[in-house]
């Protein structure tokens, strides 16, 4: 998608921290963030939501999670985090690509 802001980072042509980044997906952090780790676990195929998955999409959204699995030491993730996964713009998506917030690094609140 042309005017979608995680494929233009995903592409490049928008600058990000990256913290890990393979032939499917990139971590990198959220420029706002709300935790004192605050990193974006996104697909490198652009689709908005949950219900725009089929199996080989939900295949890789299961790989997504299983890296962010694998590099909670390295991300400084050992006491714990959370993932969220927003889903339309009244639960919070501003970005219409799917992507999992990963929080951590103090205590979180649930609010």
């Amino acid at each position: 998608m042309e005017d979608c802001i995680f494929c233009k980072i995903v592409m490049g042509e928008i600058p990000s921290t990256k913290v890990y980044e393979d032939d499917e997906m990139l971590i990198f952090k959220d420029i706002s963030p709300i935790a004192k780790i605050h990193l974006l676990c996104v697909p490198k195929e652009h689709f908005a939501r949950i219900h725009d998955m089929d199996q080989r999409r939900a295949a890789l959204v299961g790989r997504m999670l299983l890296k962010i699995a694998s590099l909670e030491h390295t991300l400084g993730l050992d006491e714990g985090y959370r993932l969220v996964i927003n889903q339309g713009e009244s639960a919070g998506q501003t970005v219409h690509h799917l992507h999992i917030h990963i929080l951590g690094g103090e205590t979180l609140k649930w609010e």
